[in-house]
């Protein structure tokens, strides 16, 4: 449930005509360009952003300055439960409060990449299911449908008043916590979510309105102990999402998720997730009317000669393997290391990021390309393993920091749509091909593991992580037709608590190596203070990367 507490005022909420003098100076000459694009927000708490902090966001620089109010935007809001927290007619965007949602960053990339003005109407609860409380047709609860639709033809009214131009654009949806509870609403989903867009479109009078479905975060705990629950909602939105042009699936598991003290890892994005899921929004946007474009990073020339061969280093894991928390921009400021943020086209560098969310085109120079000025170990163990290693050396990375060690396993999990194991098999093999398609005799020096973050946190994925890791490790060779491949397995200290310490995680893990000659335990437990449980930030990434390249180099 979302804070109600008193709303920024003052300095934070301009008047009406300073926005739209604002607007007008960003409006071009061209007609079209002159509409005010309006999209509209609704969920549950995931949308209303709830966990998220305002004063947390300068901890984070790809997200700098999104604490203050963005002139050019238009922002009309009712947010909560009983006693709605709601603008004051049509404000600048910025902070509901001490919290905020994806609006922030969804507004500041999309007003930045076209030349239109745009507008965001939301209105969002915490702990609402759509087959009673978002219900168009019987509406329950806290009667949501009904509520929203007044207050979005309220704001589109208000904009008619002033003689502003404006069109409709989309429709961000961010639910389904709550109906995965539900005998009732679980099943019924898809039917739910499939009616609720068409009485939408009907209400508004917009037939083609564009939907955006944010899906729901396996990162939280009820990505671990409701996998079933969460599964059967992902797979109706994306039936939706399958069954209508118009409706897109928008991946948002893979983004940051804040641990809390009271319920280990919580149900909620936070901060640093609510920042990600907008740009995730804007991306999806932009890319349905050709405007997104990824940076091109090009490894322009190939840097070995042909028939030389060639050690492929394979990297892979979850939160901290991705770098969820290291920036360039904190990179280029670290003593020694600022080199790292520069692309490296000695090395060549391929990478799957969240399961696929964000991929290499071909080889690229090894470099920072995370999805969100983000990087992992792979650019201080690049550089580390090229100077003391000779010959040629590529690195390939396959990450997805929402999962847990069992999704992979061979053997998967319930929870069909969070099975890494044979795309992780087919991104190694196609790495190694690609080598071997270039001239080039190829050894696969390992596979170096970190083990996940999130597991370690919960209780029953804690008991049987030793396991999970032997089955995947088994069942590499057993694929990849290397009997003899290793692996190495790198842990930062576990959670420590009278509960999880039950499961000497890190003796299990030993034991594994103890028995296993080809698998190398390597205990990375000086990395420096934690901003946050489980995730290692900056300096952290740059020294276990370097932790990695030294156990390799030791290795007998």
């Amino acid at each position: 449930m979302m804070s109600t507490g008193p709303l920024w005022r003052g300095a934070l909420c301009l008047p009406l005509a300073a926005l739209l003098v604002a607007l007008s100076a960003a409006q071009a000459d061209d007609a079209d360009t002159r509409t005010l694009r309006v999209f509209i927000f609704a969920g549950q708490s995931n949308m209303v952003g709830t966990h998220s902090r305002v004063v947390d966001i300068k901890r984070f620089p790809p997200f700098a300055g999104l604490d203050q109010p963005q002139p050019s935007v238009l922002f009309s809001y009712k947010l909560g439960r009983e006693q709605m927290a709601t603008s004051d007619g049509w404000v600048a965007m910025q902070p509901t409060g001490d919290y905020f949602g994806p609006e922030l960053s969804f507004a500041r990339k999309v007003a930045g990449s076209i030349a239109a003005p745009i507008a965001i109407i939301k209105v969002a609860s915490g702990g609402t299911s759509l087959g009673e409380d978002w219900n168009p047709d019987t509406p329950g609860g806290l009667k949501l449908y009904p509520l929203a639709l007044d207050h979005v033809r309220a704001a589109l009214a208000a904009l008619d008043q002033k003689k502003l131009a404006w069109r409709l654009e989309g429709f961000m949806w961010h639910q389904g916590e709550n109906d995965m509870f539900s005998r009732d609403f679980k099943p019924a989903y898809a039917q739910n979510l499939t009616n609720f867009i068409a009485r939408w479109r009907r209400d508004l009078q917009v037939a083609n309105l564009r939907f955006y479905l944010g899906e729901l975060c396996t990162k939280t705990i009820w990505g671990m102990d409701n996998r079933d629950n969460m599964y059967a909602i992902r797979t109706a939105q994306k039936a939706v999402a399958e069954a209508d042009p118009l409706v897109e699936y928008v991946p948002t598991s893979h983004d940051a998720v804040e641990m809390d003290d009271q319920a280990g890892l919580h149900y909620h994005y936070g901060t640093l997730g609510q920042l990600e899921h907008g740009v995730n929004y804007a991306d999806a946007y932009l890319r349905t009317i050709g405007k997104h474009t990824a940076a091109a990073r090009p490894l322009r020339a190939w840097p070995f000669a042909k028939g030389s061969p060639v050690k492929l280093f394979v990297l892979a894991g979850h939160r901290n393997m991705e770098g969820e928390r290291a920036f360039t921009q904190e990179l280029k400021a670290l003593a020694g290391h600022q080199p790292l943020a520069d692309d490296n086209a000695k090395i060549p560098f391929k990478y799957s990021l969240g399961a696929g969310f964000k991929t290499s085109s071909g080889w690229e120079p090894l470099g920072p390309a995370g999805c969100y000025d983000t990087f992992g170990p792979e650019l201080s163990f690049g550089r580390a393993l090229r100077a003391e290693l000779p010959g040629n050396i590529a690195i390939a990375k396959f990450t997805h920091s929402g999962s847990q060690i069992n999704d992979w396993t061979p053997q998967g999990t319930s929870a069909k749509d969070c099975h890494l194991y044979a795309s992780f098999i087919a991104f190694v093999k196609e790495s190694m091909g690609d080598l071997e398609a270039k001239g080039h005799p190829v050894e696969l020096a390992g596979i170096f593991y970190h083990v996940g973050e999130n597991d370690m946190a919960f209780y029953p994925y804690r008991k049987e992580a030793a396991n999970w890791l032997q089955a995947t490790v088994a069942g590499s060779r057993r694929d990849l037709a290397l009997p003899a491949l290793k692996w190495y397995v790198s842990q930062q200290p576990p959670p420590d608590n009278e509960g999880l310490s039950r499961i000497d995680i890190v003796a299990n893990l030993a034991a594994i190596a103890a028995a296993d000659l080809a698998v190398l335990h390597v205990k990375a437990f000086d990395l420096g203070a934690y901003q946050e449980k489980l995730v290692i930030t900056t300096a952290g990434i740059v020294q276990l990367g370097e932790i990695l390249a030294r156990s390799y180099l030791a290795a007998p």
